[in-house]
């Protein structure tokens, strides 16, 4: 895409008043004007916090543009504050010069003290330096619904649709797909449904007829030049959910997702069960151990077994991890990683489980690992985590985070037609060949992979189960050197691999660039966002973006090797940056976040710069 304007837009209230229906009602309206976009939601773990408390606060922000965005932005152009708390938790997000637009029906002294703020807060200076537009939200709602028959609290829920009438009305966009929409939602409750069309186009009118200050400003973006296909717009956790379908359809196998629920995995849950004619059949297990021993015995009985979870869940399914490892069945283990340790920050996202995934495990239990880099590669990186899970009979590991479940962006559907069929890499072997026991581990010179023998096959019942294997019969074994070769022909089946998955090349910018900056996960669009400025103010720099972890691509050493220094920003204290030393014997440079929020543009730019003026000054 061509460089274009983009702004940032971020709504923030109290926990009930609907503020990521908002949001993502006005991430439609962007989709159907033709920008680009990315969105954050943000909101707190508790099921409902004391109203009008800072922690109580959610937000939704949105970056939104007529060029390509990667990132839901780093600082908010235009606030919309529906109470003291939203503006006290956002102000110290905006720029100088950024445009707020407040519900100050909400800015009571009651208010006031309930976040912890001065009652002239307002009129204190502290608002200097902003465009600050204040609108009587909710007298106006109450106003605009009073013929619905709604009661005074019902009617002000409604006030979210109010303020999205006026933003609608500042961004050009149209109302018909809300109005469409909430046709469509309340149908059944003809007085809510009759009250947020009010409310939506009382919002809209007030903003095109009244006289506000000069201040509130058209916003003209003129469509994204996207590449010619058909688009929707998905969170990763439906991306991640139609990946999994297709991967299904891919392997011509039933699929069973058991899960257990936790945020911020359980959208992933809750999507599938609602769409059981994507033929995925879905089980919610009792906890957390459950789930995963019924995904292995979904792979047993010839499904493919799929299980999904956070850090804290996927470290309660370690120990079955290790089952799957040794039984040798295919499994996809999902983590959708948040802030720790423990329960620690539930509804924030975080890099964390990098360390768990690679060495989280009793003995020596190699096990793929795969990382989603934005919404719309969930798609592609759950076909790819099942395609390698059944070619080498192993559970694979995917991490993606609270960040990119949640995020949204515009997405090109693909055709399945043109995705590879997942196919075994070993045939099921003949009863009467050999013993059966010897069928059963009859391995797959490329793979080393054993053959998918499932339950009901004539002739070829065998023995699986936890204890360690005969290397030719698969009968128990405490023989020492037969544990060596079984040890060592684990690692060997996961290393096998790395000679099937592409080499490793740049996102942006070529091999021997002054600077690398290594990303994993959804670092991905600062880092993309970051160097594509770094590199128009002239900065030798390059992005390169891992997917495989484990094992990393076989060109990968000497890639790194060939830039003068190698930058690695992430959600965490340094866990792949230990990785890369571990296994390359590089020494990376850090730029480590733990603050719960997700990487920003200015942060990895800054580096970069720095790191180039010392380089320059040297």
């Amino acid at each position: 895409m061509n460089e274009g304007a983009s702004i940032v837009v971020r709504f923030a209230g109290d926990s009930g008043d609907g503020v990521q229906l908002l949001g993502s009602q006005f991430a439609a309206s962007t989709s159907e004007s033709g920008n680009d976009f990315a969105t954050f939601p943000d909101f707190p773990a508790e099921i409902r916090a004391p109203v009008g408390t800072t922690f109580g606060v959610s937000a939704f922000q949105i970056n939104l543009g007529s060029r390509r965005i990667v990132t839901a932005g780093d600082q908010p152009d235009v606030l919309i504050a529906f109470n003291p708390a939203a503006l006290k938790v956002s102000l110290p997000l905006l720029p100088a010069g950024a445009l707020i637009l407040i519900n100050i029906s909400a800015f009571t002294k009651r208010n006031f003290q309930k976040a912890g703020m001065v009652p002239d807060f307002i009129s204190s200076g502290a608002l200097d330096g902003f465009q600050v537009i204040q609108l009587e939200m909710s007298t106006l709602t109450a106003a605009a619904v009073a013929d619905s028959g709604l009661g005074r609290s019902d009617a002000l829920r409604s006030k979210n649709f109010w303020a999205l009438g006026v933003v609608l009305w500042m961004f050009s966009h149209p109302k018909s797909g809300v109005e469409s929409w909430i046709e469509a939602k309340f149908s059944s409750n003809d007085a809510v449904r009759q009250a947020n069309l009010a409310a939506l186009n009382a919002g809209h009118a007030f903003a095109e007829t009244a006289e506000l200050p000069a201040a509130l400003p058209r916003f003209d973006l003129p469509p994204a030049p996207y590449p010619p296909g058909e688009y929707r717009t998905v969170t990763g956790a439906q991306a991640m959910s139609l990946g999994l379908a297709a991967a299904a359809q891919l392997a011509q196998r039933r699929m069973i997702f058991c899960s257990y629920p936790i945020t911020p995995a359980s959208p992933i849950l809750h999507y599938l069960s609602r769409v059981p004619k994507l033929g995925v059949t879905t089980f919610q297990a009792e906890d957390e151990i459950a789930a995963i021993c019924a995904a292995i015995g979904a792979s047993y009985g010839g499904a493919l077994g799929v299980t999904s979870s956070s850090g804290p869940g996927i470290a309660l399914k370690t120990e079955a991890m290790g089952l799957a490892i040794t039984t040798e069945l295919p499994l996809l283990i999902i983590n959708s990683q948040r802030g720790g340790p423990s329960t620690g920050l539930p509804t924030k996202t975080e890099q964390s489980d990098l360390y768990q995934a690679i060495y989280g495990r009793n003995a020596d239990a190699p096990i793929p690992v795969i990382a989603v880099a934005n919404p719309g590669d969930s798609f592609h990186s759950a076909i790819e985590a099942v395609r390698v899970a059944v070619r080498h009979m192993t559970p694979v590991i995917l991490l993606t985070d609270g960040y990119l479940n949640n995020a949204a962006w515009p997405w090109e559907i693909p055709s399945i037609a043109h995705i590879e069929p997942i196919l075994t890499s070993t045939e099921i072997p003949i009863a009467g060949e050999d013993s059966v026991s010897h069928l059963a581990y009859r391995r797959d010179a490329d793979t080393l992979a054993r053959p998918w023998i499932t339950p009901g096959m004539d002739g070829l019942m065998y023995r699986v189960g936890g204890l360690e294997k005969d290397f030719e019969t698969g009968d128990i074994s405490y023989d020492p050197d037969n544990h060596q070769v079984m040890t060592e022909l684990r690692a060997e089946k996961i290393q096998s691999i790395q000679r099937l998955i592409a080499d490793q090349v740049p996102e942006i910018g070529a091999p021997g660039e002054s600077l690398a900056v290594v990303g994993w996960g959804s670092t991905y669009g600062a880092i993309w966002r970051a160097v594509t400025v770094a590199r128009m103010e002239g900065h030798s720099v390059a992005h390169i973006q891992l997917r495989w972890l484990n094992p990393l691509p076989s060109n990968l050493g000497e890639l790194l090797a060939s830039y003068g220094h190698v930058l690695v920003p992430e959600l965490n204290m340094g866990q792949l940056a230990t990785l890369l030393r571990d296994k390359l014997n590089l020494d990376p440079i850090q730029l480590n976040k733990v603050s719960g929020q997700p990487l920003k543009i200015a942060e990895v730019l800054d580096r970069i710069r720095t790191l180039s003026s010392a380089k320059t000054a040297a």
